[in-house]
């Protein structure tokens, strides 16, 4: 390192901006495709993954679409849209792939110290939202990406799927839940972790940690990165190529900072978070899944309640949540300036018609940050009716920096999902966002390629490496049931997965109303 702060015109053909899940992917990628390529990793942190990509910031749950009833909305006259847990389902299958293939490379450490099985569960109460969910599984059903989801309203094999949240309950209580066995719990942090010790086993890579970027500036035909490293308070330069800015909610400072056209318009809503955790192993073996249920009229899709197994580092533990809260921050460790510090004269206006035009939002937050730890048990009860408060306490969630952005009949919208924004030249990209997130990685550092390396992803040495990596992309996943079926048994056996049998019923053809 000493060797290298010495050298104040640095050069690279990438840097990364920040040390966590999309970072390492998309530094994989760019070496299986490029192994001759120079790249250098700058993390603010000590270490990696400690935002959003670490195991207690995040639910973990490998969001396939199996169970977050939020991905497939209902409309006014009933109908539900599935196209969106489609996508979502393909897609993580297509992270899975590239998974795989780093095991079978025989160096990538152990599947399951970050990916383990866990059935995907979708639970509600009451006859209206029985009825919501009867109709999704009914639409879900007729697409081979949900073959196996089982639906019930019979008690006893409720019981069979969830003893843990049926003891107790009015016998009389109208229940119904879905289950995908085929779901997973994924320990992004571990996974973060292995990619990025299979990424430095490589020649040309560097990872600086404790290293904060402080200027982007363009520089010919790429960047001028300018970082200081927070332990010696010494500055130096980096002349890049391309530059990714992966920071979680701290991409957005980064791309405003770059100040190219596209940034403009763009703001940031952050939402903070808590779960109750639970480690007792009594309680935690009787409840084997991830239960999803509905959010609160206003609530953020971030906030759907839901009861987790998780594991991480071999041990199994709950959670439940979260509960949503309001900061100013855009990263767990950041500052209460992060949101003041980001209006722009071309955020503004987005950013105030976000505020007049989700006061729902708004009376859910207050409401959310004035609970209690009784309230936050309360909530609970409605999952789990027999719970021991003793057993269960208070976990501070990941930071999640929603996205603002203009929008022409309303002046601005809210956006819950990912985005990429990227310069016309392709030389600078940012991903801004959360949910999904982690688990569709892979495919959105696979659409930043296409969109900033589209004539070397076109070429034979770039398109040789992908098909030798992904036997089949996301949209052919989602239109063809017998690649579908095969690639994901592929990837499960390599994974240590279960891949449960397709329902005798299921149709073979893939077909879903969008």
């Amino acid at each position: 390192m000493e060797a290298l702060m010495a050298h104040k015109n640095y050069e690279v053909d990438v840097v990364l901006v920040g040390a966590g899940i999309m970072s390492a992917t998309l530094g994989v990628l760019l070496k299986e495709l490029d192994p001759g390529i120079k790249l250098e990793i700058i993390e603010m942190q000590d270490s990696d993954a400690l935002e959003s990509s670490n195991p207690w910031n995040n639910a973990g749950t490998g969001h396939a679409g199996l169970c977050e009833l939020n991905y497939t909305p209902q409309a006014a006259d009933g109908s539900v849209k599935a196209q969106k847990a489609v996508e979502i389902n393909a897609k993580f299958e297509v992270s899975k792939q590239l998974w795989a293939y780093l095991l079978e490379q025989g160096s990538f450490g152990s599947a399951q110290s970050f990916i383990n099985p866990v059935p995907h569960l979708s639970f509600v109460r009451g006859e209206k939202d029985i009825g919501f969910l009867k109709t999704r599984f009914e639409v879900l059903k007729k697409h081979h990406c949900f073959a196996d989801m089982e639906y019930t309203e019979d008690k006893a094999t409720l019981e069979e799927w969830m003893p843990l949240m049926m003891a107790g309950r009015d016998p009389n209580e109208r229940l119904a839940a879905t289950r995908a066995l085929g779901g997973t719990d994924v320990n992004f942090g571990a996974l973060t972790g292995q990619l990025l010790q299979h990424l430095t086993g490589k020649a040309d890579v560097t990872v600086s940690y404790d290293h904060k970027v402080t200027g982007l500036e363009r520089a010919d035909s790429g960047w001028k990165v300018t970082v200081k490293d927070s332990k010696t308070g010494v500055s130096r330069d980096i002349k890049a190529g391309f530059v990714f800015l992966g920071a979680g909610g701290g991409a957005l400072p980064l791309l405003q900072m770059s100040d190219i056209p596209e940034s403009h318009g763009y703001g940031g809503f952050p939402v903070s978070g808590q779960w109750l955790r639970c480690d007792n192993p009594e309680v935690v073996k009787q409840h084997q899944a991830k239960v999803y249920s509905l959010a609160a009229v206003g609530a953020p899709p971030m906030s759907v309640p839901h009861l987790d197994t998780r594991v991480v580092d071999g041990k199994k533990s709950l959670l439940f949540g979260p509960y949503a809260g309001f900061t100013t921050k855009f990263l767990k460790r950041g500052s209460f300036l992060d949101l003041p510090k980001s209006i722009r004269l071309g955020n503004i206006g987005p950013m105030l018609a976000v505020a007049r035009d989700n006061m729902d939002l708004t009376r859910y937050l207050i409401k959310e940050v004035k609970q209690s730890m009784g309230d936050r048990l309360e909530t609970l009860r409605g999952f789990y009716p027999e719970l021991n408060p003793q057993d269960w306490r208070l976990e501070v969630a990941g930071q999640r920096v929603q996205i603002i952005k203009k929008d022409a009949e309303r002046g601005g919208k809210l956006e819950f999902g990912t985005e990429i924004v990227a310069a016309a030249d392709g030389s600078i990209a940012a991903l801004l966002g959360a949910s999904p997130g982690a688990s569709v990685s892979v495919s959105a550092m696979l659409d930043l390629l296409q969109r900033c390396f589209a004539e070397r992803m076109q070429s034979e040495a770039w398109s040789g490496r992908l098909k030798e990596i992904f036997k089949a992309s996301g949209k052919e996943l989602e239109n063809d049931a017998e690649l579908y079926r095969s690639v994901q048994a592929a990837s499960n056996q390599r994974l240590g997965l279960f891949t449960p049998a397709p329902a005798k019923t299921a149709p073979a053809a893939a077909s879903v109303d969008s």
